[in-house]
C-alpha cells in the first residue's frame, strides 16, 4: 500500500500533470532532501537533524513539518515522553533511490578528483553499484532514447 498523496489544496502544484514536478514540489528544496537524507542514515530527533544538517531551528521546524504533512515522515512521541521522533514512512523509504542518484550525480559532477568526500557503502563496505535506468528489457537508456506520453 502506498502512503496518501497530499490533497491538491494542500500543495500548491509547479506542473500538476508531471511526476517530477509534483515530486519537486514535495520534497524538493535542500533542506528537505538533506532531512531524509539524515533520517536514513539514523536521525530521529530535532537535535540530530539540527547538529547534522546546521539548519535554523525555525526552519527545521517547518520542514519537519511539512515533511509530516506529506507523508514522507512519521512523527510520535519518544518512549520517554519527553520529545517527538521522526521515523521515514515507505514513501519516505522509498525516495532511498533519490538521494542515491543525487550522490552518485555529485561524486561526479560536484568535486575535484582528489577532493575529500563520505562514501556510501553497503553491508560488506563496498561502493554501491552506479544506478542507470534500463527499459523494459534491461537495456540501458537515457534522455536520447526516452520520451514522455502525456497519459491523461
Amino acid at each position: 500500500m502506498t502512503d496518501p498523496v497530499p490533497h491538491s489544496d494542500d500543495v500548491t502544484w509547479t506542473d500538476p500533470t508531471c511526476p517530477v514536478a509534483r515530486t519537486l514540489d514535495l520534497v524538493g528544496d535542500r533542506w528537505s532532501l538533506l532531512i531524509v537524507r539524515d533520517a536514513m542514515d539514523g536521525a530521529r530527533a530535532f537535535t540530530d537533524f539540527q547538529q547534522r544538517t546546521g539548519i535554523a531551528r525555525n526552519i527545521l521546524t517547518d520542514r519537519l513539518r511539512r515533511l509530516v504533512e506529506r507523508g514522507v515522515l512519521d512523527r510520535e512521541v519518544a518512549a520517554s515522553g519527553r520529545r517527538q521522533v521522526y521515523t521515514l514512512t515507505q514513501a519516505g523509504r522509498d525516495l532511498f533511490t533519490v538521494v542515491v542518484a543525487l550522490r552518485q550525480w555529485g561524486e561526479r559532477h560536484a568535486f575535484d578528483a582528489d577532493e575529500a568526500r563520505s562514501a556510501l557503502v553497503d553491508e560488506r563496505g563496498l561502493a554501491l553499484a552506479e544506478l542507470r535506468p534500463t527499459d523494459s528489457r534491461g537495456v540501458p537508456v537515457d534522455p536520447d532514447s526516452t520520451s514522455v506520453r502525456k497519459d491523461y
